[in-house]
């Protein structure tokens, strides 16, 4: 308690800020409370941690409990500085993948194309949809000061649905299926079976930090597995693309169609690259831009994950767009490869 009384005197010292402190001990219970207001010059993202000083050491263990109140609002809400205008942006980014998904929907249209095509505008329209969710959410997080459960459950149900469609998407296209062969062999089946399941366990991961205070003991935990799941998802997805380039390789120097396998060649190597300029982006460059921002701008992270989403989305469609001149949808000239084809 003493050395709480010093830390609470030297922020007083060190700010401009109003405290009030009560301390009181009744049964050998101390009881105490404290308000903050911080003016202009004080703004900044605050952390309050409470330690148990006789735990310090490992060999001097005294079981204690406490319970924390804590309400926090600023002047537009309870969310945070760097939280209060994730709202407006993810309906905005709502309307704008939105938008995407209705285009891609018009291009498909006018094509004959493959089930993944439409797979892809499923993708396209379930992240629209988890986005209104979550701007839903994060508006009665600012207003309430809690989430209502119903649309949070909403939220949660449609970003799982995102996860695995855009991790089943993304490893249906890097194995050619539908594109080059109707047929996954065993090892990419089995690339399925451990993608969807971590997949699930990401997303449980997720939910619990997400509804879990940042100061339990949990949360840390479930916030290391999300991120090595996550990282383990984005590497499994790599295989399917590396062996379609290897089988490609090996028929552009087998078979009489090498201009047309060393064009599939290309597509899948681009379709390479982006995926690990997308991955390493969100996984890891936006995290160190978060970490050096100023508290104001920390919102520019979230900014930055949806929009680089959008724009791998909108890439991924162009690269695999139906259209005559894609190296997928060029028909074999001739009998021979049309027997060719079906064997």
């Amino acid at each position: 308690v003493k050395a709480f009384h010093t830390w609470l005197m030297k922020l007083i010292l060190d700010k401009d800020t109003n405290l009030t402190l009560d301390l009181g001990k009744e049964n050998g219970v101390y009881n105490f409370s404290f308000h903050m207001l911080f003016g202009l010059k004080s703004q900044g993202l605050y952390s309050l941690k409470f330690h148990f000083c006789q735990n310090m050491y490992p060999q001097n263990k005294h079981p204690y409990s406490f319970t924390v109140a804590v309400t926090e609002k600023n002047l537009e809400g309870f969310l945070s500085a760097a939280e209060i205008p994730l709202s407006r942006l993810y309906i905005c980014m709502a309307g704008v993948f939105f938008t995407a998904a209705m285009v891609w929907v018009y291009t498909l249209m006018k094509y004959s194309v493959f089930k993944i095509h439409w797979l892809m505008a499923a993708l396209a329209f379930t992240k629209s949809t988890s986005l209104v969710f979550h701007s839903i959410n994060y508006h009665f997080i600012n207003t309430e000061g809690h989430p209502i459960e119903g649309w949070a459950v909403m939220y949660y149900i449609t970003h799982l649905l995102k996860g695995a469609l855009l991790f089943i998407t993304l490893a249906l296209i890097g194995t050619g299926w539908a594109f080059v062969k109707y047929i996954l062999s065993d090892k990419e089946k089995k690339i399925f079976m451990i993608v969807i399941p971590l997949q699930v366990l990401a997303n449980v991961a997720y939910i619990i930090i997400e509804s879990t205070e940042e100061g339990s003991s949990e949360y840390y935990l479930w916030k290391e597995i999300l991120f090595l799941v996550d990282l383990i998802c984005c590497g499994a997805i790599l295989f399917p693309v590396v062996w379609s380039i290897r089988h490609l390789q090996e028929a552009s120097s087998t078979d009489g169609k090498a201009a047309m396998n060393l064009e599939k060649l290309k597509l899948f190597r681009h379709y390479y690259v982006m995926i690990v300029c997308y991955v390493y982006f969100t996984r890891i460059i936006a995290i160190l831009l978060k970490i050096t921002m100023p508290f104001q701008w920390q919102w520019c992270y979230e900014f930055l994950v949806e929009m680089s989403t959008l724009i791998f989305f909108v890439l991924t469609g162009y690269k695999f767009r139906p259209a005559s001149n894609n190296p997928y949808l060029q028909l074999p000239q001739d009998e021979e490869d049309v027997e060719m084809d079906e064997v």
